[in-house]
């Protein structure tokens, strides 16, 4: 997946960022609860008693944010430059890291840090640090 800089929208992009900073706020002051994809969807797979519609309440509500922008404006256009196989071990070391991390960026970036919580700072500076890594070896050593 490629980023077009020329046409980034700075404007939109901060819009983008009070939008989750208020949906987070908005979450955890109704129902106690940190807000974050990974231990959202993670809860689906052992769900407790009365746990699960509100889940799937919250994730077809993200599933169905682009397709409500998409009344308004033409959605990007998504390019994958690599395989479905790629992908899909993406996905799975995604799985496996937010599970030994404890929470995902949305989790740790937006809700922890705003909590003043030290293991999501270390958190937060792991994902940060490993994708400026991850970016540099890609487009600097194996470019």
């Amino acid at each position: 997946m490629t980023i077009d800089h020329l046409h980034f929208t700075p404007w939109l992009s901060l819009a983008g960022g009070l939008l989750i900073g208020l949906a987070a706020a908005a979450f955890i002051l109704l129902s106690g609860r940190v807000l974050g994809i990974s231990g959202i969807a993670g809860g689906l797979l052992r769900p407790l008693r009365g746990d699960v519609l509100w889940r799937l309440a919250f994730l077809a509500g993200v599933a169905a944010a682009p397709l409500a922008w998409s009344l308004f404006a033409p959605l990007p256009a998504a390019r994958f430059d690599t395989g479905w196989p790629l992908l899909l071990l993406a996905g799975l070391l995604v799985g496996w890291g937010t599970r030994a991390g404890g929470g995902c960026t949305s989790g740790h970036g937006v809700c922890g840090l705003s909590r003043l919580s030290p293991r999501s700072l270390a958190a937060t500076l792991c994902f940060m640090a490993t994708g400026f890594a991850t970016v540099f070896v890609i487009r600097h050593l194996l470019a």
